[in-house]
């Protein structure tokens, strides 16, 4: 067994939850709600508009009240519609109600908590990631939840890494590893602190050479088999 890893921080969203349909179930319900047609097209805009804003407040750029403010006018300006009033609040209720997990994370989950301490970071909103990790399958074995919505920074910063290794009780960085999906936070945020990176890139992207990154997985079984083989 590999001891070098004390403590696994992961993402949650796109790495544990299958946030992609988790959004589109959100959207399509808030849509119908307010009696809006949905389609492809709502769908796509969306999806670049919350991805542009969540790039520009990793970079503090923009607060995420501000995300939540600017994400739906941007739509319906897009759609050349008018904003509903209370659509957007709408929105995070039934986002907050998405729990279905990418395929294996329980069972991984389950399965390494015998071994290590499991920690999740997200970029996220508490009132959605605090009520979705409550009601999921992982929150028996998930020791601390980080939201950057809660601690005031977001990964990449190295701020919010330090509020969580001091939730953590201050572990040392080589016995920790971050495992996520997104580049320019999780693995860019774990790069800069020091500490080892596990991407998990199920579409087979490139890997960026200017980016030293640890491991890389494709499907979250092959973290088992990383983490127990001796380096």
């Amino acid at each position: 067994m590999n001891s070098q890893f004390q403590w696994l921080i992961f993402d949650a969203d796109d790495t544990l939850f299958d946030y992609a349909y988790g959004e589109r179930n959100a959207l399509e319900t808030t849509f119908r709600e307010f009696g809006l047609p949905f389609d492809a097209r709502a769908l796509e805009l969306y999806r670049d508009i919350n991805h542009q804003l969540w790039l520009r407040f990793e970079k503090r750029e923009i607060t995420g009240a501000q995300i939540r403010a600017e994400r739906f006018t941007k739509l319906f300006a897009a759609l050349a519609q008018r904003e509903p009033p209370g659509l957007a609040e709408r929105f995070i209720d039934h986002l907050a109600e998405q729990t279905t997990l990418i395929q294996g994370a329980c069972e991984l989950v389950r399965t390494l908590q015998c071994t290590y301490r499991l920690a999740v970071i997200t970029n996220g909103m508490a009132r959605v990631q605090q009520p979705r990790m409550a009601q999921s399958l992982l929150a028996p074995y998930i020791s601390e939840l980080i939201i950057s919505d809660q601690v005031g920074a977001a990964k990449p910063a190295p701020e919010i890494f330090d509020y969580a290794f001091a939730r953590m009780g201050n572990p040392p960085r080589e016995r920790v590893i971050i495992i996520g999906d997104s580049l320019t936070s999780d693995m860019q945020g774990g790069v800069n602190y020091g500490i080892a990176t596990c991407w998990y890139n199920p579409a087979h992207q490139p890997r960026p050479p200017q980016l030293p990154l640890t491991y890389e997985i494709h499907a979250l079984r092959e973290l088992i088999p990383l983490l127990t083989t001796e380096n």
